[in-house]
């Protein structure tokens, strides 16, 4: 059994399977593959020692070995992630995407046969995702509205506040917004039009959420209050940076206004939380004043559910596992996922509150705090319990159909 020509093999295989760039920006509803690739498996596919030094020393790492550095500690370390994730033996990702069950189950099935032909490659760990039926996350809010517009893709930008941001941040071989180029691996044929690919498999503890929030508000109002302050939106999507005291659904559906404000206008965060987790994740105008460059921090985020959603209205847990696949891409890891995770949503420091982290999604052992400011006297809310888990997590690769083509061909001779 040759592994390595198997694999090989493999991407040859799933090449046609493949769209490119052009008929995905068109935005016509279709399936799509991406492959995507961890060091170990760029490594076991015989790409030479020096290609492989050139990638991102974070890339090259892994995310277990960094988990201590992005907070996966406790609950959220890797001894107790969902196995094989952070493992070696994790070599290729294959995600799919489709409007419909009926195409994705066609092209899995045609990723499957694909695979079926080589015994050197073995599926050892699948994670089916979907929409659901709210069309919201599994803690209910609407999600996937604030993401930049690259330069170039000919999408106007929901937020004009906030100007298309160069293709270099999110693609290999391009400017980025410093006006160079980000370091690219080597050679130029597998690096150019590449981009790193943040996968994250988060467990949410729904029931705790819910419950921390009635244990804590006077009635039904109070609660969604509370929850739209630790996010920065309401339910509906609506921004509390436009309508801070109440939901708003028709702002929350109209995309040409819930991504359109900023936060310069609010220093001291009496509409939206300085904490607040959209806040924290995207400061937008509010850090134009400090030294750092918003820009520079920007990721496209794409994230989907699994497991059932827990009805409306129960408090307790019912024992499912339940959560968000989250999916982050860029040119930067180090600037970029991992900046934004240490730096904006596990430590208070940037918004003066360094005992604060995320209250969504940042680590915490059941101490930790959330400051809402508010006239006369501002309210903290305490002892709150860790609302998401991390269940596993990937660095990887994605090649350009170039890059791919050039894996494919790849020998004994050329290692």
């Amino acid at each position: 059994m040759n592994v390595p020509q198997d694999g090989r093999d493999l991407i040859r295989r799933l090449i046609p399977l493949l769209l490119p760039a052009r008929s995905v920006l068109d935005r016509t509803p279709s399936p799509w593959m991406t492959v995507a690739f961890t060091y170990q498996g760029l490594k076991a596919l015989g790409v030479p020692q020096e290609s492989l030094d050139s990638f991102a020393p974070e890339f090259r790492q892994g995310m277990a070995a960094r988990a201590a550095e992005l907070g996966d500690v406790g609950e959220s370390s890797p001894d107790h992630w969902e196995e094989p994730l952070g493992r070696p033996d994790v070599h290729i990702a294959v995600a799919t995407l489709a409007p419909d069950q009926a195409s994705l189950a066609q092209l899995v099935e045609r990723a499957r046969q694909a695979q079926d032909e080589f015994p050197g490659v073995d599926v050892i760990w699948r994670q089916d995702c979907y929409q659901l039926a709210t069309g919201r996350t599994s803690f209910g809010f609407k999600d996937g509205i604030g993401q930049p517009v690259v330069e170039g893709a000919g999408t106007a930008p929901a937020n004009p506040g906030e100007p298309p941001i160069k293709a270099g941040e999110f693609i290999l071989g391009y400017p980025d917004e410093t006006g160079g180029l980000p370091p690219m691996p080597t050679p130029d044929v597998l690096g150019r039009n590449g981009t790193y690919v943040v996968f994250r498999k988060l467990h949410t503890r729904v029931a705790a959420y819910r419950r921390y929030l009635r244990e804590r508000a006077a009635d039904r109002a109070e609660e969604a209050l509370l929850g739209a302050k630790m996010v920065g939106r309401w339910q509906s999507g609506a921004p509390l940076a436009l309508t801070p005291d109440r939901d708003d659904p028709e702002l929350g559906a109209d995309p040409k206004r819930n991504n359109d404000f900023g936060y310069r206008d609010d220093p001291r965060g009496l509409k939206c939380p300085a904490g607040a987790h959209a806040r924290r994740a995207n400061p937008r105008d509010s850090l134009e004043d400090d030294s750092v460059d918003v820009r520079l921090h920007r990721m496209i985020r794409r994230g989907t559910s699994y497991g059932p959603a827990l009805p409306d209205g129960v408090l307790d847990d019912d024992g499912a596992d339940r959560g968000i696949i989250f999916v982050f891409a860029g040119a930067h890891l180090d600037r970029q996922f991992e900046f934004v995770k240490t730096q904006w949503i596990n430590d208070g420091i940037f918004i003066g509150a360094p005992q604060e982290s995320d209250p969504l999604v940042g680590p915490r052992d059941g101490t930790g705090t959330f400051t809402v400011p508010r006239r006369p006297i501002r309210r903290r809310l305490r002892d709150m319990p860790p609302f998401v888990v991390t269940r596993g997590g990937e660095y990887c690769f994605a090649p350009g159909l170039r890059g791919l083509r050039w894996l494919a061909g790849l020998t004994e001779e050329s290692r």
